[in-house]
């Protein structure tokens, strides 16, 4: 038992919290984007939506070149705050920000691109700023619609599996997360674990979908 709740609380840990992130950065790029065309706007959504088509190893790859201790940010965090994140939790974190983060801004600019905008106009005309207008009139309107995004977002962080290996390594209790864990099982021929981490990952991922796919259709 100690073999599936180790990576399972690991898992849900890394999950949540590369949930919030992409949730932070998600909703707000897709609030921006949803506002109004401007010059790139498509060459922008089409950079969000990359880890959506990249191999996940290409996402590891591209983290390493940017957090790794040698990296283009890492070597400062390294330096001057003697932070690395690599084979760390916190690194595994930030690789399932990155891949879960489409999912987030998709459904975000979707969500606030069908707010009818004369609500925003009618509460800019009382004298609200752009910050009002987004915190009580777009952001509750489209809720819904960023709740199911967020939803599915946290279902693809539990199961990252190649861009977290790359830069969270495999250390078990330390950064060896279900889907890892998984893949462990499997190389040594355990398949009764195996079964069993399949099982509690599945479930979860079901559970999120169908609340997600709940919450997609009280929209219409």
């Amino acid at each position: 038992m100690h073999a599936l709740f180790v990576p399972l609380w690991l898992t849900l840990k890394v999950a949540l919290f590369a949930t919030l992130i992409a949730a932070a950065i998600g909703i707000a790029l897709g609030w921006w984007l949803a506002r109004r065309p401007f010059p790139g706007r498509s060459v922008v959504d089409s950079l969000l939506m990359l880890p959506m088509v990249l191999p996940p190893t290409v996402i590891g790859y591209y983290l390493i070149v940017l957090i790794g201790r040698n990296g283009i940010l890492g070597q400062y965090l390294d330096r001057w705050f003697g932070i690395n994140l690599i084979f760390t939790w916190q690194g595994a974190v930030i690789a399932a920000s990155v891949v879960s983060l489409p999912l987030v801004y998709k459904g975000a600019r979707a969500a606030f691109e069908e707010v009818d905008g004369r609500f925003a106009n009618a509460a800019r005309t009382l004298g609200a700023g752009e910050l009002e207008v987004f915190l009580r009139v777009s952001l509750p309107l489209a809720i819904r619609g960023i709740a199911a995004g967020v939803m599915l977002a946290f279902a693809r962080a539990m199961g990252e599996f190649g861009a977290t290996l790359m830069i969270a390594g495999n250390l078990p209790g330390k950064t060896q997360t279900l889907s890892i864990a998984v893949y462990e099982a499997v190389q040594a021929g355990n398949d009764r674990q195996a079964l069993w981490l399949t099982l509690v990952i599945s479930l979860v991922c079901i559970g999120v979908l169908v609340a997600s796919g709940r919450l997609l259709q009280a929209r219409h």
